[in-house]
């Protein structure tokens, strides 16, 4: 038994539909994939739906967007698995949505002085997503030709969080109560690719000392050997579930990495399942 446990579809930035998510991942031989679009489950029902059309297992998820409001601000995203009360997860969704939603109109009214581009043109990428991602101003940059890749030279000089000269933050919430969140909705909070956003091994070993994650991201495409080594002892010390997953977003992505690339083996599945008290589909 195996699953790719973090998926992306166009409902957040990832470029393919639930529909597809659940075909080619039952055709690339997984049992289970995971669907964590960034903060929103609107994907969820469907693509459980889907997966019992198809004979392929799917995992309600989230990835949430956070930030270490102890080591200056520095971003982490947290997964978030099988919550038993969903519903109690929809404020932190929508107060995240809010805030990139608005930092994107910004970040749109910027980009159209440099560019002929329109926000009409944009709103063809945004329509089908629950929120405005960079991903979609550069798609319609990419329709006009002035670039050929969605993460290129254009998308640093415009999008570089430190000197982009079109970048807008968002606010996001503290981790500590994002995985706050994520137990009192009765779902498995695991920690994504901690090697990114500058490192958040610290980080991951404090809430583990604290028993307030239950997981870690072990396998992903952009891990190297040192990463794994570094995360599997810290999960080795506090008896974390290690997972993996593609992070997929089709050609929405920096790398290319098809999905199943990352995966995530039959015990954590199950482990996962055990832990939010629900049985395995």
């Amino acid at each position: 038994m195996i699953g790719d446990l973090h998926c992306h579809s166009t409902l957040s930035d990832g470029s393919s539909s639930l529909e597809d998510l659940v075909v080619y991942g039952k055709r690339s031989g997984m049992d289970f994939i995971a669907l964590t679009d960034h903060d929103t489950m609107a994907g969820v029902t469907r693509a459980v739906m889907l997966g019992k059309r198809y004979g392929l297992g799917v995992l309600p998820g989230v990835e949430f967007s956070a930030m270490d409001s102890q080591r200056g601000g520095r971003r982490v995203h947290m997964l978030c698995y099988l919550p038993q009360r969903p519903e109690r997860l929809q404020a932190l969704c929508s107060r995240v949505l809010k805030s990139r939603t608005q930092a994107g109109e910004e970040m749109i009214r910027r980009v159209m002085r440099y560019y002929p581009v329109t926000a009409e043109h944009i709103a063809r990428y945004t329509a089908g997503s629950q929120s405005i991602y960079k991903a979609h101003i550069m798609l319609a940059l990419m329709d006009l030709g002035y670039t050929d890749r969605v993460y290129s030279d254009l998308y640093r000089r415009l999008f570089d969080r430190k000197d982009g000269i079109c970048f807008v933050p968002t606010e996001y919430p503290d981790v500590r109560q994002t995985v706050e969140e994520i137990h009192s909705a009765g779902g498995a909070a695991v920690m994504a690719h901690p090697f990114q956003f500058g490192g958040n091994f610290d980080l991951l070993e404090e809430l583990a000392q604290q028993g307030a994650v239950d997981g870690v991201e072990l396998h992903h495409p952009r891990a190297t050997e040192q990463d794994r080594q570094r995360i599997g002892a810290i999960a080795g010390r506090y008896g974390l579930i290690c997972t993996g997953g593609t992070d997929f977003h089709g050609y929405r992505s920096s790398t290319p990495n098809p999905i199943g690339t990352c995966l995530t083996d039959g015990d954590s599945i199950s482990a996962l399942y055990a832990l939010c008290g629900e049985k395995r589909a």
